[in-house]
């Protein structure tokens, strides 16, 4: 059940995150991201103690990602994560 949740909540915080991307304007977002891909940074705790809850949000979000690019992106360009220990 909680999984479910996380992903849920990482769900919808990926589609918030492509939303505002797309938002800002179609040049905008291919100048950022080099043309070829938006890049979305996954910051969660990956080691220390908060790493048993959030290493499930990081792959929540990584699962969410892989869902985007396999339906096609975010107006054609692939999401590229960028993941990183909030340590």
């Amino acid at each position: 059940m909680i999984n479910r949740i996380n992903r849920t909540i990482a769900v919808l915080l990926m589609a918030g995150t492509a939303l505002t991307a797309c938002s800002k304007g179609e040049e905008k977002t291919a100048t950022a991201a080099g043309g070829d891909a938006v890049k979305v940074g996954v910051l969660q705790s990956l080691s220390g103690t908060m790493a048993i809850s959030e290493v499930t949000v990081k792959n929540a979000s990584m699962l969410a990602i892989d869902e985007i690019n396999a339906a096609g992106g975010v107006l054609g360009k692939q999401i590229e994560a960028v993941v990183e220990d909030g340590a």
